[in-house]
């Protein structure tokens, strides 16, 4: 299996970033990139709308489903500003259960937060499990 660094990964998510306006709503101004455990990397882009709209990092996951896999072993989301400055920005709470539904349990999938530093979902979701009787 090949190893895909986390520059490499954040060089693919900002590959798909286009923004622009597609029927009056923001779409493609952040990119996602995942690599799945056999090494084949998935990207996806935002689409924002009058409801929830789907976030890069979800565009990404249905794209790797579509392609017949489920297992994300490194995930990041990508967003330039004004002056095309390239941000890793932290997925938010529809993406983090997102990824917990599809990744399990476990949540041992890789969040990139830079470069340098990744924490694994379970870090971003530590009462994932929680339930106290009333």
């Amino acid at each position: 299996m090949k190893t895909i660094s986390n520059s490499e990964l954040i060089a693919r998510a900002a590959s798909v970033i286009r923004s622009r306006r597609l029927g009056g709503f923001l779409v493609g101004d952040v990119g996602a990139a995942l690599v799945t455990d056999k090494g084949i990397v998935h990207v996806g882009t935002c689409m924002d709308t009058s409801g929830l709209g789907i976030c890069a990092e979800q565009s990404a996951i249905a794209a790797m489903l579509a392609a017949g896999e489920d297992r994300v072993r490194k995930i990041v989301a990508v967003w330039k500003d004004e002056h095309g400055k390239l941000f890793v920005i932290s997925p938010c709470g529809h993406c983090r259960e997102t990824m917990r539904q599809v990744c399990g349990a476990t949540a041992k999938t890789e969040i990139l937060l830079s470069k340098t530093k990744a924490v694994k979902l379970e870090k971003l979701l530590p009462f994932r499990n929680s339930w106290t009787k009333v």
